[in-house]
């Protein structure tokens, strides 16, 4: 019998008293895609960590083709075959895609050699690249491309992929499975780590779930569903979706001819923008991200000023941004210290340009107890909290103001199956409340399942669809692309 490819047998991490990985055993064979999947802190990330070098197992063994091997770095990794495409982008955005290559791979910067050893890479996946091309100038669909590129450049047969959807258009996900679909005959076979059911069941040969850092289901793809891969990860059903109930309220957000400047930038961010949203509705702003979604929302949230036309919104406003750590908690702050920030001279415990620090911490201890925050009380400090548990903080925050608009910034970005389906229910239940929700999020499988209306919004402009467009059609525009 062929051995597998790639076997990882006994794997156990631990980080101090936690342990992220207790005896895994993980199999790739040759010629398959291997969905692994599980949610945050599962272990997803350190074993595929562990099999690449970037950290030692504390026990267990890696094997490749059957022989047992010492991989204690990156670079024994790649002789060994073993590449891995990261979650966030690793390329030097100011370089050229050449020269990118050439520092993932140590080939010699001849000009003209390079050029034809980067043509040949990229052509592997169907990709005619501009080797002189800034990596600052390609989109989020070709700068996944050399990432991949970038680990094929390194002949890797066996190829880590972290996420690799998490941040595409749906077309541009289409086509990258599609790249790693047509991989396997050529001989590389793939580990797919993704967040996406629907995506695993699509692509996927086998699959792996692991929950609390061990293995608790392995098999065939055609032997599972959707279903029953989200009752592995979670270890119950997930939760049933909030129903929708537009209440179609008064209109909370009004503009005509809107137009903002780039943030950080010159140029427009929002051009010639004119649209209306009621209470009661979850609006869904649709884009590939720099187009000006950004710019949008802060106008909306009064965080940016329209350079023309006008906008009224009804108040009060509540942001939740995309970044928890930089823009809505101080990581060093209690729970309570960023509770009193996030209400501002609202709070009641507000008296003369006094703090009655009491009150704010039973009132923050409410809220700890009334959104599930994991957390030992309002003086535990928000850095010493899972990513699930600090964006629970923020959404408690932003709903203690009682907003008569709700802005939200790629909400969930970062967070488990479970943790998503939670933010989810938080925004239904605020729209049927009578809240207008004005939400951005990359993943536009999100933003589908929980929009009630969904404006497109590509190079500044803002274009309204129909209710009846699909997942495919929001795609297409979204990439410009009409008819």
């Amino acid at each position: 019998m062929t051995p597998p490819l790639l076997q990882l047998s006994g794997i156990t991490k631990r980080f101090g008293p936690l342990e992220a990985l207790r005896d895994v055993t993980f199999t790739l064979r040759e010629g398959e895609i291997h969905a692994l999947l599980g949610e945050n802190g599962a272990g997803k990330s350190t074993l595929m960590n562990i099999a690449v070098g970037l950290l030692p197992p504390d026990a267990g063994t890696i094997a490749v083709n059957g022989a047992v091997q010492a991989v204690r770095n990156p670079l024994a990794a790649r002789r060994l075959g073993i590449g891995m495409v990261h979650q966030h982008f690793t390329s030097i955005p100011a370089l050229t895609v050449m020269e990118n290559i050439a520092l993932a791979t140590g080939w010699p910067l001849r000009r003209q050699e390079l050029h034809g050893r980067v043509r040949a890479a990229a052509a592997e996946i169907g990709w005619e690249v501009d080797p002189e091309a800034l990596v600052q100038e390609l989109s989020a669909g070709l700068k996944q491309r050399l990432e991949i590129v970038k680990a094929l450049a390194t002949n890797a047969r066996i190829l880590l992929l972290d996420e690799p959807s998490s941040v595409l258009s749906p077309i541009d996900a289409e086509l990258l499975l599609s790249i790693i679909r047509g991989l396997t005959t050529r001989g590389v076979s793939s580990v797919l780590i993704t967040h996406k059911l629907a995506e695993a069941t699509s692509v996927a040969d086998r699959v792996t779930v692991l929950r609390r850092g061990q293995v608790v289901h392995a098999g065939a793809i055609s032997q599972t569903d959707v279903q029953a891969l989200a009752i592995h990860m979670l270890g119950e059903p997930p939760p049933a979706p909030i129903p929708r109930t537009r209440t179609g309220g008064d209109v909370s957000i009004t503009a005509a001819n809107l137009a903002v400047e780039r943030l950080g930038a010159g140029g427009s961010g929002v051009r010639d923008a004119s649209f209306t949203a009621r209470g009661g509705e979850v609006l869904g702003i649709a884009a590939v991200e720099g187009n000006g979604e950004r710019e949008l929302l802060r106008a909306i949230a009064g965080l940016a000023r329209a350079s023309a036309g006008r906008m009224t919104v009804a108040g009060p406003v509540s942001f939740i941004p995309e970044d928890r750590t930089t823009e809505a908690l101080i990581g060093e702050f209690t729970l309570t210290e960023n509770f009193v920030l996030s209400q501002g001279t609202a709070g009641p415990w507000v008296r003369n340009g006094w703090l009655d620090w009491p009150q704010a911490a039973r009132r923050c201890a409410d809220v700890i107890r009334a959104f599930a925050v994991q957390a030992p009380g309002p003086r535990a400090i928000a850095r010493s909290l899972s990513g699930g548990n600090q964006q629970r903080m923020v959404i408690a925050g932003a709903l203690e103001r009682k907003p008569a608009v709700l802005v939200a910034e790629n909400i969930t970005r970062g967070l488990d199956f479970k943790a998503t389906s939670e933010v989810h229910a938080r925004l239904r239940e605020a729209a049927a409340a009578g809240v207008c929700v004005v939400l951005h999020l990359a993943d536009l499988d999100e933003l589908v399942e929980v929009a009630d209306r969904i404006l497109v919004m590509v190079n500044g402009v803002l274009t309204e669809l129909s209710p009846e467009a699909t997942r495919i059609e929001i795609g297409r525009r979204m990439l410009g692309m009409v008819g």
